[in-house]
């Protein structure tokens, strides 16, 4: 199940409007760069933002998500015809060969259920031709992000064009053991209507991803900080084996 904020369409046609500085991609465009990648899998590809960067590139990209709102946009995009899009997650692929696999901002966190997490895990191992590498970005648990997300650390009003105002905060819910959970909020001022997205993530200790990455047919090749988050995140390079 995708997240109101991905899911709902009226939430995921601004959603690119509310998060605009997407410099964390920047990474993940080197890695492709320095991996010489020509084939792509962007799971959890949203509104399509790094498939089509790297489609800019002449990359071949596959976008994956289970959001069909959100691959409505992607598609919609500019460009959005030399991407092939499929609604859906990484444990129920069509038959591919890509070079590299990325999971980009929250996507591998969202994937809270240990047994959907390792199999897409495996699913991804599956796309990927021998030798083929795997990228993802999941928080340092000892960074404690969760307590920052609050109201008052994060209202602000956001003009869109053709929208108008759209206001919007996060708010803690609960946290139990690596699950965070939280819920974002949304008022229209055009017509007054308030949209909620909750989402959950599972915030996970790096001894314990490099553990089940090893258990799906990886070797962890690098670690790498966020250049984004400084000190707070970690940027997994693991190679199929």
């Amino acid at each position: 199940m995708a997240d109101e904020c991905f899911g709902h369409p009226r939430l995921a046609a601004i959603h690119d409007a509310l998060d605009p500085d997407r410099r964390d991609l920047d990474a993940y465009l080197r890695m492709a760069e320095e991996s010489g990648a020509r084939r792509v899998l962007d799971i959890g590809c949203g509104t399509g933002v790094f498939a089509l960067l790297l489609a800019e590139r002449g990359i071949d990209v596959v976008g994956v998500d289970p959001a069909r709102a959100s691959v409505d946009v992607a598609r919609a995009k500019p460009g959005g015809e030399r991407v092939r899009w499929i609604r859906g997650d990484a444990t129920a692929l069509p038959p591919l060969r890509v070079d590299l696999a990325t999971m980009t901002a929250n996507v591998a966190q969202q994937i809270v259920d240990p047994g959907n997490w390792q199999s897409t895990l495996r699913g991804a191992r599956e796309a990927l031709r021998p030798g083929g590498r795997l990228a993802f970005e999941t928080r340092d648990p000892a960074g404690r992000a969760w307590e920052r997300w609050t109201r008052e650390d994060s209202w602000r009003v956001t003009e869109i064009p053709g929208v108008g105002s759209v206001e919007s905060w996060v708010r803690l819910v609960d946290v139990t053991g690596p699950l965070v959970a939280f819920r974002w909020t949304y008022v229209f001022a055009a017509d007054g209507q308030v949209l909620t997205s909750d989402s959950t993530l599972r915030f996970r200790e790096r001894e314990e991803v490099e553990a089940d990455l090893l258990a799906q047919g990886y070797r962890v090749e690098e670690v790498r900080d966020a250049p984004d988050r400084p000190g707070r995140e970690f940027v997994f390079l693991a190679r199929r084996v």
